[in-house]
């Protein structure tokens, strides 16, 4: 069984940072992609930045250069790393799993973590 716990994030003013974390279980890095996708309230899903099987980043954000992934292999954890953070990223940040590859289509994605809330005041 796949299971996402998402964890790290909470309020920050402008220009701060934030890591969030992605724990998986039940996937192994060289078979499943791991996601990271953000939703604004009233707005769509939007996808963020993909870890590929390879350890490859597909950087799928608008505001790009403010996000990196970055993985721990010991303890199946996936990062993502937000700098400068501007009140336009606030949102609930999703990670989410599926095999072999990474696309932007949230819906082919099987397994999804719970969220994290991430709130960036001006």
């Amino acid at each position: 069984e796949v299971q996402l716990v998402e964890s790290g994030g909470g309020l920050v003013q402008a220009g701060g940072s934030l890591r969030l974390s992605c724990a998986a279980s039940g996937v192994t890095f060289d078979d499943y992609v791991i996601v990271w996708f953000r939703q604004a309230p009233g707005k769509e899903r939007e996808g963020v930045s993909c870890r590929t099987t390879s350890g490859l980043t597909k950087d799928y954000a608008t505001l790009k250069g403010r996000f990196a992934i970055s993985t721990d292999d010991a303890t199946n954890t996936v990062y993502l790393q937000m700098n400068s953070l501007i009140p336009e990223v606030t949102a609930v940040y999703y990670c989410a799993s599926k095999r072999y590859s990474c696309t932007v289509n949230g819906r082919l994605y099987t397994d999804w973590g719970q969220g994290t809330q991430v709130t960036v005041s001006s």
